[in-house]
């Protein structure tokens, strides 16, 4: 008791006011603006291993299939995808994780050294079609990762806003594009998460 009550009076100010122990935080510090520490010359080394023949073909592929799709279903693809990530039995999930593509993004993502956190790539309606890891929805039609890519021509880049991930105490920010055919027509669409923080400590080398 003598210790308890000796930690507390060293807690009491002059003014009787109780001291709280400060809580340290381990989060890292913002290392730049999204924007410019993503270059352009770092957009076009992107857009080299997308040009990868299996990007192309499984888009695709994927938009010939699902060309057909009414927004319901698409929801209910969705709806399917969320309930397999709890379930043992995913075969949504599977078909996609387990495809050519999604194994070259994972090959791309493991390359990086952890510049890459995740990528995935997107048909014609917003459906995911290959991806490094799985993704917590299946349609991304409805977030701005698609909406500001696909929609608006072959060029179109939109890198978001930075997020701070706790479990690996780094910064993160999502670059998205469009993805197009020889022709130069939107096929589709991919994102990939970067490591802010180890994007900075690479750019200060």
């Amino acid at each position: 008791m003598k210790s308890l009550r000796n930690v507390l009076c060293l807690g009491v100010l002059a003014s009787g006011t109780l001291l709280l122990p400060q809580v340290a935080t381990a989060k890292s510090q913002l290392p730049g603006d999204p924007s410019e520490l993503i270059t352009n010359k770092m957009i076009q080394g992107v857009r080299e291993w997308l040009s990868n023949p299996v990007v192309a073909l499984s888009i695709t592929s994927q938009n010939l299939l699902r060309k057909d799709m009414t927004q319901d279903a698409i929801d209910a693809a969705d709806k399917q995808w969320r309930a397999e990530r709890e379930a043992d039995d995913q075969p949504l999930v599977a078909a996609i994780v387990t495809n050519p593509l999604s194994g070259y993004l994972t090959q791309v993502q493991a390359q990086s050294g952890g510049l890459f956190a995740e990528i995935f790539v997107m048909d014609a309606v917003g459906l995911n079609v290959g991806q490094s890891s799985i993704t917590s929805d299946f349609w991304q039609g409805d977030e701005a990762k698609f909406q500001k890519t696909f929609p608006n021509g072959p060029n179109a880049v939109f890198i978001d806003e930075a997020e701070y991930n706790e479990d690996s105490d780094t910064w993160r920010s999502q670059l998205s594009m469009t993805m197009s055919d020889e022709d130069r027509q939107p096929i589709g669409a991919v994102t990939i998460e970067i490591n802010l923080t180890e994007l900075a400590r690479r750019s200060s080398q």
